[in-house]
């Protein structure tokens, strides 16, 4: 009887060793959940580069549409000179065969009336002229377009691709969180909210304390550190809601600069700054690829939107952001 008590005891204690050890810890979850978070942030700003592609398709595709149609219409302009041409050899000289023979797929009556077309070729050489450049002008523009349709549907997979894997992440970090006991998961709430309303409070701190100049990089800084608390929210560009490309875009609008909703391309604009000589109002860019932007504040300070979950903030300016590292610096 003692033995058989032994081994139950046992068997529980194994067994909640076990239960403790499959347990995720409180800390390791919320380093997933930023984790996934930031994964999520990342195919956010994937999704605006493709955003940005599918607008541009879709104005060079319209553009294209429009000249098409006036192409045709020159086409249809054009055949029917022929046309009335075609109708007036036949009734005066004859030659209304070799016209049909213009608008003929068949091979063999072209060799049987090549003499009567090149007849007609010569008493109409521009018309027929016209006629051919218009119609390889039409069939050109058909080939552009068909391709940029074809590159727009790339585009938009991609961008469903792109955003689906964001909010997967998310999801996840949903339900890790979920994962845990609801005294521990209370816990992680109460620790996270502690966290962010600290580094909200230096943030409107340091905010407060900036004074700047009239550059543009001082300009659009200022309006970036006005957004302080705002939360983040893909592809949000405001009044009261910011991704990190639209919090950035939005503040150099505001100082008279146009950029893209896309971090890895307003790393094209302006004019790349050596780490050593980064100043306030320069835009910081962090991963390979590039998927995340903020603006440099001085002392060591940067501000951002940078991810789901948190909110415009400022913060210490490293050479790597979480994962992702310091790839380069702009001055606009």
């Amino acid at each position: 009887m003692k033995r058989v008590l032994a081994s139950l005891l046992i068997a529980v204690f194994m067994a909640q060793s076990i239960q403790a050890q499959a347990a995720p810890s409180v800390a390791s979850v919320q380093r997933d959940i930023d984790r996934l978070r930031t994964l999520a942030a990342e195919k956010y700003e994937a999704a605006n580069e493709a955003t940005l592609k599918i607008k541009a398709l879709q104005k060079e595709t319209g553009v294209l549409q429009q000249r098409e149609e006036i192409i045709q219409k020159e086409l249809r302009i054009v055949s029917q000179v022929l046309a009335k041409i075609a109708i007036s050899e036949y009734q005066g000289s004859g030659f209304g065969n070799s016209f049909e023979l213009l608008f003929s797929s068949d091979p063999t009556q072209y060799l049987l009336d090549a003499s009567i077309l090149d007849g007609v070729s010569r008493r109409y050489s521009k018309q027929l002229r016209e006629y051919a450049a218009t119609k390889q002008r039409v069939q050109a523009t058909q080939l552009v377009l068909s391709d940029r349709t074809a590159l727009l549907r790339v585009e938009q997979k991609r961008l469903n691709q792109q955003v689906a894997e964001a909010k997967t992440a998310l999801l996840k970090a949903e339900r890790l969180l979920k994962s845990l006991s609801k005294a521990d998961r209370e816990r992680l709430l109460r620790e996270e909210a502690a966290r962010e309303n600290k580094i909200l409070s230096e943030s409107k701190r340091y905010a407060a304390s900036y004074k700047g100049e009239n550059t543009r990089g001082s300009i659009a800084l200022k309006f970036a550190l006005q957004q302080i608390g705002d939360i983040y929210v893909w592809a949000a560009a405001g009044p009261t809601r910011w991704d990190c490309s639209g919090l950035t875009m939005r503040a150099f609008q505001k100082a008279g600069v146009s950029l893209p909703h896309h971090s890895g391309s307003q790393f094209k604009y302006g004019k790349r700054v050596a780490y050593s000589n980064i100043k306030p109002g320069d835009l910081l860019f962090f991963g390979k690829p590039i998927s995340h932007v903020s603006i440099y504040m001085g002392g060591g300070k940067m501000v951002q939107a940078p991810r789901a979950g948190k909110k415009v903030e400022v913060v210490n300016f490293t050479r790597m952001f979480g994962q992702k590292p310091f790839v380069g610096a702009t001055r606009l």
